[in-house]
């Protein structure tokens, strides 16, 4: 991810999700907030409920590679938050890229 940085403090996860705007799919939640930087900062939150250790991580991968070849058409200037509901475990790969560029033309990441 060229663009990109990782948001890893607790603080920037919480800032994110009260002060961004969302866009709610059946697999993913994509939270974001404008920032004006010239980078975008990425973060991913999958929970227990989507399953194992290896169910979380590969929605994780799936998750952190459609950002990564989608990540020229996004906007810079973002802290985007992706939380994988646990239909996410189940869905494919192309479900959940399309669930994912459409959350982020909702958001106006996108352009």
């Amino acid at each position: 991810m060229r663009f990109t940085s990782t948001l890893k403090a607790d603080r920037d996860f919480r800032r994110v999700y009260r002060k961004g705007t969302s866009a709610v799919r059946p697999c993913l939640v994509v939270y974001a907030r404008r920032t004006g930087g010239a980078v975008n900062r990425l973060g991913f939150t999958v929970t227990a409920k989507v399953g194992k250790a290896h169910t979380r991580n590969l929605v994780r991968r799936r998750l952190r590679e459609i950002y990564r070849l989608h990540e020229a058409g996004l906007k810079p200037g973002y802290d985007l938050v992706v939380v994988a509901r646990t239909r996410a475990a189940g869905a494919d790969y192309h479900r959940l890229e399309k669930e994912f560029l459409s959350a982020s033309e909702e958001l106006g990441a996108a352009l």
